[in-house]
Formats: C-alpha cells, sequence, structure tokens
C-alpha cells in the first residue's frame, strides 16, 4: 500500500507528513478547504466535507487505502464504497459502535471494560426519575461531534439541566442528541495510545497523564506516574477493546483515575490522539507513523520512550485574530530540548487548538532524568509546562 487516503485535512493528518516521507508513502487528502494544515503536505487532495461520501469516492480512485483522521464521517455512505471493494482501515465496523458516544458507552460496558454509569436522554418526562441514581452533580454530553470540550456540560442541579436541554434542543430539536453519566471524582486523568496491525499484533505507548482545563487538553505527561498494576490494567483494557473491534490502526484511550483508585474509560478515538503527539520527539515510533505502519500492513515498530520522560503543551488560542505568535513560538523553542510544532491555521480562536511543544527529559538533562527515576518527574514537567504557558498566554 503506497498511497494513502486520509478523510480530513487538520493538524492530525498534517503530522502524518514527516513518516509517510519515511515509509515512501503518498498522502491523498479530502478536506473542505484549501487552508486546511494537511493540504500543504498532501500529494493530492479533494475538496469537500468529510461526510461526503461522493468525494471519498474519487478519494478511493486515487489511493490504495483510505483511513480517517476523525470521526464525523458517514458510515452508512461509507458502506456502499466498503461493499464495493475500497478499503478502509480501520474498518467500517469498528467505527459503527463508538461514533455514537451512547453506543460507545453501551459497547465498553458489555465487553466487561469499566464505564461511570450513563443513560440515554429519550423522554424529558421521566427525567427526574431517570437520573435519580445518577445525583448531581452529571454531565450531560452531546452523543455525536463533540470534541476539545465542546457538548459537554457538567450539571450541578435539576433546574440547571431543564435550562441546559433547552437551550441546546432550540437549535439540535432532537433531544435524543443526548447522553447523561455520572460525574466522576477523579484524581488524575489518563491516556494510553495502542496500535493493533493487519495480523492482529497489538503494541501500547506509555501511559500518560493528561490535563485538562474546561474540557480541552492543556498538557501531556509521559509517563504517567501511576502503579505498575495500574499500567497493566490499562493496556489489558487497550487489547480487549482492539482486539474485540479488530482494528488496524491506532486508537486513543481516554481514562479517568478515580479517587478510590479504580481505573474508569472515559472515551475512545479511533485514530491518533492529541494525548501522543509526545511520542514524535520521545518514542522510536511516533504514533502517525505506527498509524501509517498498521494501515499499509507494514510491521509495527517499537512504541517504547528513549529519553526518561516527556511534556507536551497544546498552543491553544486566547484570542480572535491572525497573528502567527512569531516571537512567543520563538522564545519556546530556546528551552532546553523543546520541540515546536506549529499546525500553520490562519485563524487563531479561544480554545483553538494552533500548535504544541514537547520537552524532553532526557539523559543529558541528569536531574530530570535521576528525578523521574526518584518519582517525582511530575514535579519538574509541571515546572516545564507552567514555563511555556508564561511565554505563551498573556499576563
Amino acid at each position: 500500500m503506497k498511497r494513502v487516503g486520509v478523510i480530513g485535512g487538520g493538524q492530525l493528518a498534517w503530522m502524518m507528513a514527516d513518516a509517510a516521507q519515511r515509509l515512501g508513502v503518498e498522502l491523498v487528502v479530502q478536506t473542505p478547504s484549501a487552508h486546511d494544515p494537511a493540504v500543504s503536505i498532501a500529494k493530492e487532495t479533494v475538496f469537500a466535507s468529510v461526510d461526503d461520501a461522493a468525494a471519498t469516492d474519487i478519494l478511493a480512485q486515487k489511493c490504495d487505502v483510505i483511513t480517517f483522521e476523525n470521526e464525523f464521517v458517514n458510515l452508512d455512505a461509507l458502506s456502499v464504497l466498503a461493499h464495493q471493494g475500497v478499503c478502509f482501515r480501520p474498518r467500517l465496523e469498528a467505527l459503527a459502535p463508538l461514533l455514537d458516544k451512547y453506543h460507545q458507552r453501551c459497547y465498553l460496558r458489555d465487553l466487561g471494560l469499566p464505564v461511570p454509569q450513563f443513560l440515554a436522554l429519550d423522554e424529558v418526562e421521566n427525567l427526574k426519575s431517570q437520573i435519580e441514581y445518577l445525583g448531581f452533580p452529571v454531565v450531560l454530553k452531546s452523543r455525536r461531534h463533540g470534541y476539545d470540550g465542546q457538548g459537554t456540560f457538567i450539571i450541578q442541579d435539576f433546574t440547571s439541566l431543564e435550562q441546559k436541554l433547552s437551550d441546546e434542543t432550540t437549535t439540535t430539536l432532537n433531544q435524543s442528541l443526548f447522553l447523561l453519566e455520572e460525574f466522576i471524582p477523579f484524581e488524575r486523568e489518563l491516556a494510553i495510545i495502542a496500535a493493533r496491525s493487519v495480523e492482529g499484533e497489538i503494541v501500547t505507548y506509555p501511559v500518560v497523564e493528561t490535563q485538562q482545563e474546561q474540557q480541552v487538553c492543556r498538557r501531556v505527561i509521559a509517563p504517567a506516574e501511576i502503579t505498575p498494576n495500574q499500567v497493566a490494567e490499562i493496556e489489558a483494557i487497550a487489547h480487549t477493546l482492539l482486539n474485540s473491534l479488530e482494528v488496524v490502526g491506532i486508537f486513543g484511550i481516554e481514562l479517568f483515575l478515580g479517587t478510590n483508585g479504580k481505573i474508569l474509560v472515559n472515551e475512545i478515538a479511533p485514530r491518533t490522539h492529541n494525548s501522543g503527539h509526545f511520542s514524535i520527539d520521545a518514542c522510536e515510533t511516533s504514533q502517525f507513523e505506527q498509524h501509517l505502519r498498521a494501515v499499509c500492513g507494514l510491521p509495527l515498530g517499537n512504541p517504547a520512550l528513549q529519553c526518561a520522560g516527556a511534556v507536551m503543551v497544546n498552543l491553544l488560542g486566547y484570542e480572535n485574530s491572525h497573528s502567527d505568535y512569531q516571537s512567543q513560538r520563538q522564545q519556546i523553542a530556546e528551552i532546553p530540548q523543546a520541540h515546536v510544532y506549529w499546525y500553520g491555521k490562519t485563524e487563531s480562536r479561544p480554545g483553538r487548538k494552533l500548535g504544541h511543544v514537547t520537552v524532553l527529559l532526557d539523559n543529558q538533562n541528569r536531574e530530570s532524568a535521576s528525578a523521574y527515576a526518584n518519582g517525582i518527574g511530575a514535579a519538574i514537567a509541571n515546572d516545564i509546562a507552567h514555563n511555556i504557558e508564561s511565554i505563551w498566554y498573556p499576563r
């Protein structure tokens, strides 16, 4: 497989470029705008919405296999192409239980994986009795198309829930587009990137700690400082899920570590994921190369860290502007062992992911390396992250 079609042209597709070049693979991208990040690295581009199956038919004629940069696709329309012999990796049947968050919760529960208590929001009349066993606060989620905190609301009481539903359904017109789940008082949020090959081999990356603010990921610390038993449990969850779905490609799995020490699965991303960006610089094989290896039928690479640890910080928009923030980026780049990635988006707005920076903690920085060995690496990683953010965000 030498030509890979990618549905979606954002930064996740853009970051496949270096890996594609190394592997001798050409990328053909389906994306709506000439300003999207991956247009600059694509061998060819099909300009269309990501859920335009007629455009995906054109994409299929230009490549050997099609993969996904995001999950905002129309599976019913794509299944017609699959029946005609178009090769999708991961296969559409693997995506089907995951794209609707309620269906995803049901699938994980039925697999025996630990998830928060949840219910579909179907009938407002019975709402009080429905949510009695969840208790407040509760989390209200859009079942489709929510990301980076969009479509996720923490609700404190019944009056606020009714008000939010009234506001949201005015625009969506459909109550059943929502899911309610219990609020988990977690100690930390965690994530793992896992890949599965055509032959069924699975590799997992180090478990990381993700730090969110307003439901948007701000920082990732690799590796997470958790017990070996917790690492083993999370790796087992990844194996169970990927084998059950018979996935080919890479998945991001987000988890909660509860204050009671229990691990719960939060959400599944059937693609490369923000929590794996550290792997570009910190691991022998990046998540982007791993994904291309899997979908092209190549042997999987080694996911191990090549350094003591790493911290990744998202550079999020904090204003509406068209600046490229050259001065701040230059200052951040001067931090020892910092690797800055700028996605080339032409417009900044609050919360938008404009780039990221990864700082390696390795043996050239002995203090950091020994700190990781002594279990205080997260404190150093947090100091570095706060230094980056003090440069990036206006005081």
